[in-house]
Parts: structure tokens; C-alpha cells; sequence
């Protein structure tokens, strides 16, 4: 069985360096979408240069983006609509990976993150597993690879062999949770799933690993954008957040909830035994994003 690593790109530099070196020798392919929209529309250069990459350049397949999604909501009256843009552009960003995936043997596994979500293909639950759909259940860290947000876990990466395959936004959009036989639901739902494998050591989501600066543009132009636009957080509250180990948004926190933007929850350092052996290993090249 070979491994496919499908992830997206907006400005990650070196969290796709991070990516790379630690899933390289488990991987056959790293496919890589980058689009010339943000998710919020704006149009944005390309940032992502595979020469950056020398070492794993064999293995990269680099996929461009040049258009917006076909069923774009045109005036945006609110922020549903916005919102819901936002969203069509994230699904065409993972659907165009199927470009590249039609020669990938059915047998073989296909693994969708966002390039911060890492999974654990050292795990032996994931070694040992025989189940054809996958979710990594993840460690959650902010701004620094050592602050840990202890709330709550992280269903990012998400696979599934190539014959199951409905959609790449199909695979993203399953639910974090195995479901009793009886639940007449799963009848029901595609999201919902009776047959699944949760791989409880599944990784790291190294979530807000930028400067105050960088995150702002981030937040500025992710799926949430206006959201957040309308929170007020300035690039100096970012910096007094990161400097100080803080999340300032509630995940727990109903969608209309006004106040779940004005989070303050502190983060726990952990030691590095939770971390991946890489990252332990080069702590000097990634200094700076260690607290």
C-alpha cells in the first residue's frame, strides 16, 4: 500500500518544511494545492516554490488554482453569504486534487490535512490497522510546537483507500466519531460512519505558528474571516496573546456567541516526549517556535 499526502498552501513556509521532513519516508507522493484566491476572496500571488524544497522535490506534485469556484454567492449581502463563499473555495481546493489521483491504485491510501495537521504514521495502531477510512485523533498546539491546548482533541487528518474515495470534501467533512451500528442515522449520512478506524496517538496540529504580523494576514483572509474582521483583534492584542500563551477564541463557544472571540484560556508547555522524534531532534533549526 502506498501513502498519498494531500494538503493546501497559503504562506506556511515552514510548517511545510516541518511536514515534509517528517512524513517523507512514509509517503510516495505529496500532492500540494495552491490557489490564486484566498479564502476570502482576494487575489494573492502564489507563494509556494518547490525549489525550496530540494530534498523532496521527486516527490511534490504541485497543483495550481486559477479560478474561483463556479457557484460563487456574487453580491455578499452578510456574513452568511460570505461565509459560505469562503467555504466553496476551501472544497474546490481540495476537490482539484483529484487532477492527480486518477492513476493511484485503489488499495492505495489517500490522506487529507491542512498542512498544519500532522499525522502519526509511526503509530502502531495505524500500522496494524485494516479498516479503509481513517481519522488521527491529535494533540493540539498553539503558536509555539511546545504550548499545549489541553481542551480538547483535534480530528484533523483524515484518509481513506482510493476506492472509497467519494470527494476530497467528502473525506474532510467526516465526523471526529465512530458510530454504534444501531444509530439509524449512519443510514442516512455520509458523514457519519459505522466502519472507521480512530487512531487515538494520531499526531499534531500545530495550529497559529506565525508572528503577530503574519497571523493577522492570516485570520484577515481564512474561512473566518469576517468573523473576525468584525472582532476587532488587533496585530498588537495578537502579540500580547502569543507573548503570554493565551487562545482568544472559544471552539466550544455557540456559532452567534459574540463573546467567543474574547477567549482567554492559558496554554500548557508540555515536555518534549509528546512531540514528533524530528522536531526533538532539530529543536535548534526551529528554535524560534519553541516557548
Amino acid at each position: 500500500m502506498k501513502i498519498y499526502d494531500c494538503t493546501t498552501f497559503y504562506s506556511e513556509h515552514m510548517m511545510m518544511d516541518v511536514r515534509f521532513s517528517i512524513l517523507d519516508k512514509y509517503v510516495e507522493k505529496f500532492i500540494v494545492t495552491e490557489s490564486l484566491y484566498s479564502h476570502s476572496g482576494k487575489r494573492k500571488k502564489l507563494n509556494f516554490d518547490i525549489n525550496n524544497y530540494p530534498k523532496y522535490k521527486n516527490k511534490i506534485i504541485y497543483l495550481v488554482i486559477d479560478r474561483e469556484p463556479n457557484d460563487l454567492i456574487e453580491i455578499e449581502q452578510n456574513n452568511v453569504h460570505k461565509r459560505l463563499n469562503s467555504i466553496k473555495r476551501i472544497e474546490l481546493s481540495y476537490n482539484y486534487m483529484n487532477n492527480v489521483i486518477k492513476d493511484v491504485a485503489e488499495d492505495d491510501l489517500i490522506i487529507l490535512s491542512d498542512n498544519d495537521e500532522i499525522p502519526n504514521l509511526d503509530s502502531k495502531a495505524f500500522l496494524n490497522c485494516k479498516k479503509n477510512i481513517i481519522l488521527f485523533k491529535q494533540l493540539f498546539f498553539y503558536y509555539k510546537f511546545d504550548l499545549f491546548y489541553d481542551l480538547m482533541p483535534w480530528f484533523g487528518s483524515k484518509a481513506c483507500k482510493k476506492k472509497l474515495l467519494k470527494s476530497f470534501s467528502w473525506l474532510n467533512n467526516l465526523k471526529g466519531k465512530k458510530y454504534p451500528f444501531w444509530r439509524l442515522d449512519t443510514l442516512f449520512s455520509q458523514n457519519k460512519l459505522i466502519n472507521l478506524e480512530i487512531i487515538n496517538d494520531g499526531g499534531w496540529h500545530f495550529t497559529n505558528l506565525k508572528s503577530p504580523k503574519d497571523l493577522y494576514e492570516k485570520f484577515n483572509n481564512f474561512g473566518h474571516h469576517d468573523e473576525f474582521i468584525d472582532s476587532g483583534i488587533t496585530i498588537e492584542k495578537l502579540k500580547y496573546y502569543i507573548d503570554n500563551g493565551i487562545v482568544f477564541y472559544n471552539h466550544f463557544a455557540d456559532q452567534k456567541d459574540q463573546n467567543k472571540w474574547n477567549y482567554n484560556y492559558k496554554l500548557k508547555k508540555i515536555n518534549n516526549g509528546l512531540l514528533p522524534k524530528y522536531l526533538v531532534d532539530n529543536k535548534d533549526k526551529y528554535k524560534n517556535w519553541f516557548s
